[in-house]
């Protein structure tokens, strides 16, 4: 597939660019007034996602506004949750949230297999319309949340500060938390394939909740998970590039480079120059402003963005973003000042 521009796609597969390209997690989103706009017309957060056109109209209107190098699907993690029954809904404040949490190992056992080109087709949906109206001008991103970062949910009911109902469903019901997982991992392998098939260029699997976990544990109940995802997504689409982020997880950052990914996102906690010498060239690397960057001032912004490129240095598979995504009450006008800086300081 030829794009316009094709900058990220080189730089997944650690190739020459004129110039690092940039995107940023969640750039879809409530920062934007127009956002706001069409959140308010649709009234709750899944009839919106459930829209293909409005999905189609907030996932470009970033690019409307800033001359980024990628378009992420505007979607959510919980998706697959929500298609095997859990029902989810948001509150005001608060996040996500399901009417039928995971309680018991029988509530396991009676979630369904779902098929993702039927049950989460609104998804593909938007995609299909969303690639359409891109006509290659940039690549578009498609993504899953990683089978942990999922069972947190499931498990907590909605968002948690200390995880303590899914690490004690870890450790008390260690057999159902495996099968679950395995649940998630063949639903997620089948969700990416189908938004690949639908117009993805490239897809980021997100680990919000790795770094909760200790390093064995990490291990046993993320990433050997994220592993077979990744192998299976490779073996139907070997050419599109896979980003996996983790957050919170530096000393995991080795192992996650021997997985088969192309990509690995990256905290603003770890400096990219010791990724890079952890990750030993086996990868790209993604990341990793401070989101809080965004509230300091233009001249603040631009030197930040200065450290981050020469802390990555010289050589090739940089793609700029920030260590985790925007927040609500961010101004648009400062994330054009990081682009703007991203673009010129980044020059070849």
């Amino acid at each position: 597939m030829n794009l316009k521009n094709d900058l990220l796609l080189r730089a997944l597969k650690q190739q020459p660019v004129e110039r690092t390209p940039v995107w940023v997690m969640r750039q879809a989103g409530r920062y934007l007034p127009e956002y706001r706009k069409i959140r308010k017309q649709a009234g709750d957060f899944m009839t919106m996602a459930k829209n293909a056109e409005m999905v189609c109209e907030v996932t470009l209107q970033p690019l409307r506004r800033f001359p980024l190098d990628a378009v992420i699907i505007f979607s959510d993690i919980l998706t697959i949750p929500d298609a095997m029954g859990l029902g989810l809904f948001f509150v005001q404040g608060e996040g996500p949230k399901f009417k039928n949490p995971i309680t018991s190992e029988k509530d396991v056992d009676n979630l369904p297999k779902i098929n993702s080109s039927i049950d989460l087709k609104y998804v593909m949906d938007g995609l299909s319309l969303t690639s359409e109206k891109l006509n290659k001008e940039v690549p578009l991103l498609g993504f899953c949340g990683s089978p942990w970062t999922l069972l947190t949910y499931m498990v907590e009911g909605g968002s948690s500060k200390n995880f303590a109902k899914a690490k004690s469903f870890l450790l008390n019901h260690t057999t159902a938390a495996h099968k679950l997982l395995q649940k998630l991992t063949d639903a997620s392998i089948d969700y990416l394939i189908a938004q690949i098939a639908a117009g993805a260029n490239a897809v980021q699997v997100f680990d919000s909740w790795g770094g909760t976990l200790t390093p064995e544990m990490y291990q046993a109940f993320s990433l050997d998970y994220m592993q077979q995802i990744v192998t299976g997504v490779k073996k139907h689409c070997p050419d599109t590039p896979i980003i996996l982020f983790s957050k919170g997880v530096q000393y995991n950052l080795s192992k996650m480079a021997d997985v088969g990914a192309d990509c690995l996102g990256v905290d603003w906690t770890t400096d990219l120059s010791l990724a890079k010498k952890l990750t030993a060239g086996k990868v790209a690397l993604q990341g990793n402003l401070d989101p809080c960057v965004l509230y300091a001032s233009d001249e603040v912004i631009k030197s930040e963005v200065k450290r981050v490129l020469s802390s990555f240095g010289d050589g090739n598979g940089h793609i700029f973003n920030l260590g985790h995504g925007m927040h609500p009450e961010m101004q648009p006008e400062k994330l054009a000042v990081m682009i703007d800086a991203v673009r010129q300081y980044s020059q070849k």
